[in-house]
């Protein structure tokens, strides 16, 4: 029996215990004398089923799934609403079906079923609400001897006040708060959880100055979501917070209690996007908990992401695949990780060796495999396009077929929206990936034993090679910035929006698969992506960025226009005019249905392509791409220039 598990069996035995005790409470308070007596004659035949009868009650109402010590109104509510059901059960049997015929009288009555409430909701609610205080108690005076790092917090009340429970319950660290600032008037003067609302965003230098004066620096400034949004103005934030030369770090999560608070420091990427989509953090873990899950290139941007996620929603075992020894070093290193009650191992394998992955598969076993080994770099995959398919087309087949051999439920193919009428050997190296994965997972769908999708990304904030960083390393430089196009324009998304909507696919994939037996897989979703709200134009970033950082664009730094390089495009699209859309009904999250090729015709694609790349011969696997994607024909070809530089290279 693990501890979790031997925790949750003494809050089952605490609570029949009490119900028991409430019962007995309730007939010596309520009785006495031969009333009295009369009742605890018979209690021995009633009190057994009614005690199991309440344990299914309180099951039933989720009484067992949060821990004592965030204790909270929803766990009070459940309480209420269990006993509620068991004083009803009281009442019915009293009333209609035992007392009348068994003992001539009413053997528990109106106002003891109602006093039988009253101690009931005080013995199962009690403990509880003790327990939290306590744990409170302690994390106070924790929170006063280890808290060393005086900090204003930053934002509207309401998620101010949760971050400050963190604090409060441990879950954030040696933070001391010192005081509030909202970028809302109305709140100034009101203080919260016993820290003081000092002003608005606009008296960050004075407040700041006036703690200088005091003899105790503010040394770090914490932004909760709410300080982030459009409406509080979060580039003067950042600028003024340069300026005092105060570091400020972001609260990346705001859940129920901050169990899993984190602390980031606030880039300027995270001012560029829409608010973040939201997932279901309770969908993900009912998914992912317990599984044995493997993730190929592991040590890259998303799949890194992809296994923080994973431990972090409670995963059994976690196996990393990872062609680069630095990168899969770095991952395993990875804080997260260590501290996880995941068993986490990894290997040094090419997703291109069909039998070492076979191998690395049928030993581990998984349940869920993320396929994210992946070459993924436009220009060179055009100058280097044996290599795109050997990685992306025939890395990807390997791994389809070795997870499906080791019997995954589901497998997780991380796609591209560059797939979607292809213009590159990027995007139609992934679309035959695609296309693959979509025919083996129709030979499955009658026997529902696993589930093969795709995942399209756009453009990942932060990831390596992206746009962002290396605007960033220009700054730094003092320019100029980049741009192919003037009027390119991307969609976006951060790594943890990816990392999730990773999850998110793979848990509708796995409820979906009973549905789907026997229905010829019409019906189904096999691709998904986020909804990313509208496309960036790259310019207008780069913009941005350069005012972000304290520059004013054309005058500090330039902003240079170089022209588009071979296989980009100036828009990205989702889906495929042919592709079919699929209502999943999962928030931020949209779906298409397969568009069919059938498994011989893949193979036979898969076949010429072996033969192409054997021969190098470049044309013969465009003539591929140019059957298996009609859309390929309307690329428009390099530039001689271009062609020239490529053969030169």
């Amino acid at each position: 029996m693990t501890r979790q598990d031997f925790k949750k069996t003494l809050i089952v035995a605490h609570d029949l215990a009490m119900t028991a005790i409430a019962i007995v409470a309730t007939f010596y308070v309520r009785f006495d004398g031969r009333l009295l007596d009369e009742r605890l004659t018979h209690l021995s035949l009633f009190l057994p089923p009614f005690v199991i009868f309440a344990g299914f009650v309180y099951w039933f109402f989720q009484l067992y799934r949060s821990k004592w010590r965030f204790a909270s109104l929803p766990d009070l509510f459940n309480i209420f609403r269990a006993t509620s059901v068991l004083a009803l059960a009281l009442l019915v049997t009293d009333y209609i079906l035992v007392s009348p015929q068994l003992f001539g009288f009413y053997f528990f009555g109106k106002i003891t079923i109602a006093l039988y409430w009253l101690i009931q909701m005080f013995l199962l609610g009690g403990p509880r609400l003790a327990f939290r205080y306590m744990k409170y108690a302690r994390s106070r005076n924790t929170i006063e001897r280890d808290a060393n790092t005086p900090t204003l917090v930053l934002g509207r009340g309401s998620d101010v006040e949760v971050f400050l429970r963190a604090i409060e319950s441990g879950a954030v660290k040696k933070l001391q708060p010192k005081g509030v600032l909202s970028y809302r008037g109305d709140e100034l003067g009101q203080s919260i959880r016993g820290v003081p609302v000092l002003g608005t965003f606009a008296d960050l230098d004075e407040v700041v100055q006036e703690f200088q004066e005091r003899h105790t620096p503010i040394r770090r400034l914490v932004a909760t979501p709410s300080a982030l949004v459009p409406e509080a103005n979060p580039d003067r934030l950042i600028a003024r917070a340069r300026r005092l030369g105060l570091p400020l770090v972001r609260v990346t999560s705001l859940g129920e209690g901050m169990r899993d608070a984190e602390l980031a420091p606030l880039e300027i990427e995270d001012l560029l996007l829409r608010p973040t989509v939201q997932i279901d953090r309770q969908r993900l873990e009912t998914f992912i908990r317990g599984k044995r899950v493997l993730v190929t290139g592991g040590g890259g941007s998303i799949g890194s992401e992809i296994c923080t996620r994973v431990v972090a929603f409670g995963a059994s075992d976690l196996m990393i695949v990872e062609s680069s020894e630095p990168s899969l070093h770095h991952i395993l290193e990875n804080p997260t990780l260590l501290s996880s009650d995941t068993n986490v191992d990894g290997v040094i394998a090419d997703v291109r060796d069909r039998e070492r992955i076979r191998e690395v598969m049928l030993d581990f076993r998984p349940e869920v495999v993320f396929h994210a080994a992946a070459l993924k770099h436009v220009p060179y995959l055009e100058r280097n396009w044996t290599e795109g398919i050997k990685t992306n087309v025939f890395g990807s087949v390997n791994v389809a077929d070795a997870a499906v051999e080791a019997g995954a439920g589901e497998i997780v193919m991380i796609s591209t929206d560059k797939a979607i009428d292809p213009v590159s050997m990027l995007g139609a190296t992934k679309r035959i990936a695609e296309m693959y994965a979509q025919a083996l997972d129709a030979e499955f769908i009658d026997n529902g034993a696993t589930r093969l999708i795709a995942v399209r990304f756009g453009n990942v904030l932060g990831s390596v090679g992206s746009v962002v960083p290396k605007f960033k390393a220009q700054i730094a430089r003092g320019g100029p910035l980049t741009v192919t196009h003037p009027d390119m324009v991307r969609y976006f998304m951060t790594t943890r929006e990816a990392a999730d909507l990773v999850l998110t696919s793979a848990s509708h994939a796995d409820t979906s698969r009973a549905q789907l037996a026997g229905s010829n897989g019409q019906e189904r979703a096999s691709v998904y992506v986020l909804k990313m709200g509208q496309p960036v134009r790259i310019y207008d970033l780069a913009e941005r960025m350069v005012r972000l950082a304290g520059y004013e664009p054309g005058e500090d730094i330039e902003i240079q226009v170089t022209g588009t390089r071979p296989g980009e495009r100036l828009h990205e699209i989702l889906f495929a005019r042919d592709e079919p859309m699929a209502e999943i009904g999962i928030d931020g999250v949209m779906a298409a249905k397969p568009i069919f090729a059938d498994r011989a015709r893949v193979d036979q694609w898969l076949k010429a392509l072996e033969w192409a790349v054997t021969h190098g011969d470049r044309a013969a696997a465009e003539r591929v791409f140019d059957q298996a994607i009609p859309e390929f024909k309307r690329r428009t070809p390099p530039a001689p220039a271009v062609e020239a530089r490529l053969a030169s290279n």
